[in-house]
């Protein structure tokens, strides 16, 4: 019987010479969550050659890994506002309507979130970074940089399957803690005080949909009776898609050290404060949730830890005034939301008709010539960057950093042509689509 096997062996032996294995590429993208596969496919679409490397194992970063549930600042205030985004946007929202119960618009009352099913999220991702022909490197965690004359020449990448090194004319810094930027010993920011706290997503499946407490009344319970629980935070909401009996629930505060140790204890704990929140909401809601079952955890979600510092430090009094900069490249109406305290957040909202906007000098890192920021390591102070850090806008960046880099080629990012950089992402800057139909529109108009 054991012929019909092959049982061969060898025995092999690490060899300390080993050459390193190395990728190049025209533009080089570290993170794979919403902005750096829109800068990744970008730029393949520019014609440029491409290499995605991500630290995770799986693409889509937070947005499928964590399980964020939601995109957020992607359209105008009010229930049906225009769309701010477009390009690769119009891609994925197109690909998530045409999947069964893929997506979800939640109208009002403030403005339009987009509700999503992470798996479909997930699919999307992959096949489009598939189709564009990019090189995509996972597991893979940067291990420092050469810098030449304020330009990133190389990154050496550590995996399980040994190390690898890139060479790229461009980067993007899209991974969220401005590891590159850092890593290249270039200027960063991190909160002098308070941090920013995270959140442990947790999907619940087999709710009942007719009986869902409100925001408010979950929030209110959660502070009468929360120390039984031994709940963190005070307040939480759900996302749910109608029909599918499945809800994410958004209800912990987790701390987001950039310390291994401490964040490992970090993620530990996350999962324990979201225990506890579904403990409380199985015995405090019983109709809706007692019969409820966990479907899985997302990794820790991760609002804000470290972030460059830019040509242009955006800020919360220009995000108040709706400043338009003359190097805008995206645009949102998000609320401040400010996770900086324990038990709760601060959430400001803007009126119907305020929009305010993210200029290309926050993606530039002031001293360096070849990388451009996209994501929630753009330069902002804390309050500015909670509401340009949400996926429509990261949308955005993520186009605008593959574009400045493609204008840039060889030479400096600080010295573009900004008419044909303005020409670029016009759409994201100055259309006002209404992707609802004038039926639909003037229903909305009739009952408001």
């Amino acid at each position: 019987m054991s012929d019909q096997f092959n049982t061969a062996t060898r025995i092999v032996r690490r060899d300390a010479g080993r050459p390193v294995d190395r990728l190049s590429a025209d533009i080089c993208v570290v993170g794979a969550g919403i902005s750096g596969v829109t800068a990744a496919l970008e730029a393949a679409k520019l014609g440029r050659k491409v290499v995605l490397v991500d630290s995770q194992p799986a693409l889509g970063g937070q947005a499928v890994n964590s399980i964020i549930a939601t995109f957020c600042g992607l359209f105008s205030n009010g229930t049906h506002g225009y769309q701010f985004t477009h390009g690769i946007a119009d891609d994925l929202l197109g690909y998530l309507e045409r999947q069964d119960q893929g997506i979800f618009y939640r109208h009002g009352p403030n403005t339009t979130v987009v509700y999503y099913d992470e798996v479909a999220l997930g699919r999307w991702v992959e096949e489009s970074i598939l189709a564009a022909g990019i090189t995509v490197v996972l597991g893979a965690m940067l291990n420092g940089t050469e810098v030449e004359g304020g330009r990133v020449t190389r990154g050496h990448f550590l995996t399980r399957y040994g190390a690898l090194d890139v060479d790229a004319t461009g980067w993007v810094d899209a991974s969220g803690d401005a590891a590159l930027v850092w890593q290249s010993g270039f200027d960063c920011r991190e909160p002098d005080q308070n941090g920013v706290y995270g959140t442990q997503m947790v999907v619940m499946e087999n709710i009942n949909e007719a009986a869902q407490p409100t925001r408010d009344l979950i929030g209110a319970r959660m502070k009468e009776v929360g120390d039984q629980y031994g709940l963190r935070r005070r307040e939480g909401l759900g996302f749910t898609i109608p029909g599918r009996g499945i809800a994410a629930m958004n209800m912990t505060h987790v701390e987001t050290p950039l310390e291994p140790v401490a964040a490992s204890a970090a993620a530990l704990d996350g999962k324990d404060q979201a225990m506890r929140a579904v403990d409380f909401l199985r015995k405090e809601f019983p109709d809706c949730f007692g019969e409820a079952r966990i479907r899985s955890f997302g990794l820790p979600g991760i609002r804000q830890t470290r972030w460059i510092k830019g040509r242009h430090h955006l800020t919360v009094e220009e995000i108040r005034e709706s400043r338009k900069f003359d190097d805008a490249i995206g645009r949102t109406a998000w609320p401040i939301e400010l996770h900086d305290h324990d038990d709760g957040h601060h959430w400001i909202v803007f009126d119907k008709d305020h929009v305010h906007y993210v200029p290309l000098g926050s993606l530039v890192p002031e001293a360096c010539h070849n990388v451009i920021a996209a994501g929630r390591c753009i330069d902002a102070d804390s309050a500015a960057l909670s509401s340009v850090r949400v996926m429509g806008p990261c949308i955005a960046m993520g186009m605008a950093a593959a574009h400045a880099l493609d204008l840039a080629g060889t030479g400096s990012t600080h010295q573009i042509d900004m008419d044909e950089m303005r020409a670029r992402v016009s759409d994201n800057v100055e259309r006002q689509h209404y992707r609802w139909d004038e039926k639909e529109l003037a229903s909305v108009a009739t009952n408001s």
